[in-house]
């Protein structure tokens, strides 16, 4: 402030000290910079939380998008409640399973594939059930003994067809020592098996079901960390020997391969081929399933097929699963699209994503691509948070995250490659807000200095009291009737960003706006109390009597206004000439007067001339009021009543604002003496009298009439934002009236 505050404009005005790198580059690039290094790390480490997401996100993208079904190559023949209610519980003897192959090779099945194992010899056949039967004479034991067992029959019927037996992968050695038949493998590429899962056991089929199925395959379904299926293996590696899976060996058997070719890179599979089919698969060896629901039109109960009552087109040429739903045989999986389906139409998924060529991919190199894209787009947002707004930065970033989740989105419905799009938006997303966070504190910085440096410069008559009476320099206080002014600049937090590269021209801008704001407050005997940033609090009647607190108070926030008005003109005369943008600037007041305590506070060090009390507090909220009510000066029902008669006052509402329990009469301050005897003046003041009448009356219709009336002759005071805002509650108790109780008064939600 010219004069009173010099040392802290030459403060602003001298050269500083030489720049280092990080003041060159800017500590808040380098350390996003060192953020969008540590996401990186993040993403290379890739832990569960991280891990959860990318999943969780590509099962929102078929939960959005479905695997249409475009073609239905296999049909399940489920072992469900009701086949089991009829048949007897599972397993049945295998002479009935065997039953069940018959038939369906009889309607001309493709393959039959079993969604289950028989690792032991059945308990039913006749040999078995002549020694567990107690009393049974010799001659029915040795004509039993005679008859094949079951185990024979089901091989029989299996052999008679392109049947192809489950086997399942263990957690322990099985100790398997018989030599059954094996699928072959041949790789293409490095040797993937160190990246395949491995298990140590392996169960099968007894021996003679082994010898005569066309083809052996595991149904061993791997669920991800969170129990959903997302990818199943088509090769696990059990007793140390590569096997495939269900759905692998069932495609080798119909394309009557002799064995399974696994191309392999550096970083493990990448597919399994056969004659006719490649099969693109991550880096262990399971294929991603693009989903889609539950669907019962797959599904044959086992009971029509044994009875003869099934429609046999619905298997001819078709594969055949043999699986059960029934809940108590616990065969169900959680998919992204459904909650739970039975486990053997996640083979049949399987087979149908294959056969259609809609199986979904996450190639290896996709790790890249996240990582560049978020490099991209962080050194993007880094580079330009300091030259761009807010705004413009904020829309930007808008736009760029709509850019990578709909090339995600593409590359998922057209290509069928999965691309994670929130490791690149969480990624600038973070680095974004560590430059939002780095510039608010060098903000709050920037006003703590300036709030230090002019709270060391007092008003001429508290110097004056204070040098006649030096005894006032003690702590305590005095309560007296004061009349309390806040002001605040409005957008004061674009205004930093606007010199964010320049913080000695923002200081200046603080000096040169200040200067004006302080001459019109002391120059109507008012005191400074303290400066907030960019706000300043003073009071009336203290130290000094004034019996006029209340109209100088008013006076002072009316050329507080003017002042704005005539600097923000200069500002806009120099902006044209130097050719550069310029912000205006804009001034919100709050005034009220009540009992203070008002004296020196602080601790017996340092303590400050203050004043204290809720009149204070109230005056804070009739400041932050101005914004929402969208007048300059708003006055409490104190300092309005003792300035009615002389300046021009409009009751704009009455308000309970936060902290307060008794409602407070505002009234908007308009202008001085010349301004309230004009006819324009007194023709508004009536109008918007009736207004409030008719709104705390209830009289909506009449309510929004007067605001129309209010508008045209409140056009050169700024009151078209207050319309706005009663024109929205008159709307909305339209819509949803007050209750009986309702008094007018309305409850401030912000301070």
């Amino acid at each position: 402030m010219a004069g009173r505050t010099g040392a802290p404009a030459a403060l602003a005005r001298a050269p500083g000290p030489r720049r280092g790198f990080a003041a060159r580059i800017g500590l808040d690039r380098i350390i996003a910079t060192g953020v969008l290094v540590l996401f990186v790390l993040l993403r290379l480490w890739d832990p569960p939380l991280v891990e959860t997401l990318r999943l969780r996100t590509f099962d929102t993208f078929q939960i959005l998008r479905p695997r249409p079904v475009t073609l239905r190559p296999v049909a399940i023949v489920d072992i469900d409640e009701d086949s089991i209610r009829a048949l007897g519980q599972w397993p049945w003897a295998r002479t009935r399973v065997a039953d069940l192959v018959r038939r369906l090779n009889e309607a001309g099945a493709a393959a039959i594939a079993f969604d289950a194992v028989f690792p032991e010899p059945d308990r039913l056949s006749p040999a078995l059930v002549a020694e567990s039967v107690a009393g049974l004479d010799p001659e029915s034991r040795e004509r039993l003994a005679r008859l094949p067992s079951n185990d024979r029959i089901f091989a029989e019927a299996v052999a008679g067809g392109r049947v192809i037996l489950g086997q399942t992968a263990l957690a322990q050695p099985s100790g398997n020592d018989a030599a059954l038949p094996e699928t072959g493998f041949a790789q293409l590429g490095p040797d993937a098996s160190a990246h395949i899962a491995h298990f140590p056991g392996l169960l099968r089929n007894v021996p003679e079901l082994e010898r005569a199925a066309a083809g052996r395959g595991l149904f061993t379904i791997v669920p991800e960390r969170d129990g959903i299926v997302r990818r199943v293996p088509l090769v696990l590696v059990a007793e140390g020997r590569m096997v495939p899976a269900l759905s692998l060996e069932i495609l080798r058997v119909l394309t009557g391969s002799g064995a399974v070719m696994l191309r392999s890179d550096e970083a493990g599979v990448s597919g399994a081929a056969l004659p006719g089919f490649e099969v693109p698969t991550d880096a262990s060896g399971a294929v991603w399933l693009h989903f889609n629901h539950h669907d019962p039109a797959r599904f044959i109960p086992a009971r029509a097929v044994l009875d003869g009552s099934f429609d046999r087109e619905r298997v001819a040429q078709k594969i055949v699963l043999i699986g059960t739903s029934a809940i108590g045989l616990l065969d169900n999986k959680t998919t992204p699209v459904d909650r739970t389906i039975p486990g053997v139409e996640v083979h049949a998924q399987v087979l149908e994503s294959v056969l259609t060529r809609a199986t979904l991919s996450y190639p290896s190199y996709a790790v890249v691509v996240e990582v560049l894209l978020a490099v991209a787009v962080s050194a993007g947002i880094i580079a330009f948070a300091p030259v761009l707004g807010a705004a413009w930065l904020l829309l930007l970033g808008a736009v760029v995250a709509v850019f990578i989740a709909a090339i995600s989105w593409f590359r998922f419905t057209e290509l069928g490659i999965l691309l994670d799009p929130t490791f690149p938006l969480g990624a600038s997303l973070g680095v974004y807000a560590v430059l939002v966070f780095t510039n608010y504190t060098r903000e709050q910085v920037g006003r703590q200095r300036i709030r230090s440096a002019f709270s060391q410069y007092l008003s001429p008559a508290l110097v004056d009291e204070l040098a006649a009476s030096p005894e006032k320099l003690r702590l305590g206080g005095e309560e007296r009737r004061l009349t309390i002014m806040f002001s605040d600049v409005r957008g004061f937090t674009t205004i930093s960003e606007f010199y964010r590269a320049d913080p000695a021209g923002l200081t200046a801008l603080m000096n040169r706006f200040l200067t004006p704001l302080t001459d019109a407050i002391i120059g109507r005997r008012g005191t400074i109390d303290k400066y907030m940033g960019d706000a300043i609090m003073a009071f009336w009647n203290a130290p000094l009597d004034d019996p006029d607190q209340e109209a100088n108070a008013c006076a002072a926030a009316l050329e507080m206004i003017a002042r704005m008005n005539a600097l923000n003109a200069v500002r806009r005369g120099e902006a044209e000439e130097g050719g550069f943008p310029v912000l205006p600037l804009e001034v919100g007041i709050g005034i009220n007067t009540g009992q203070c305590v008002v004296g020196n506070m602080g601790s017996a060090q340092r303590f400050d001339y203050s004043v204290l009390g809720d009149t204070v507090n109230l005056a804070s909220r009739l400041e932050g009021q101005s914004k929402t009510y969208g007048v300059r000066i708003i006055l409490g029902d104190a300092t309005a009543t003792a300035v009615a008669d002389r300046f021009a006052l409009v009751e704009i509402d009455r308000i309970r604002v936060k902290g307060k329990a008794l409602p407070e009469t505002i009234s908007a301050l308009l202008g001085g003496e010349a301004l309230r005897a004009s006819e324009t003046f007194r023709e508004l003041a009536a109008a918007h009298a009736g207004l409030l009448a008719a709104y705390r009356g209830r009289e909506w219709h009449e309510a929004r009439r007067r605001i129309e009336t209010c508008r045209v002759l409140g056009a050169d005071h700024r009151l078209g934002a207050l319309y706005d805002l009663y024109a929205s509650r008159i709307a909305g108790f339209e819509r949803e009236p007050p209750p009986e109780d309702w008094t007018g008064v309305h409850v401030a939600e912000t301070k």
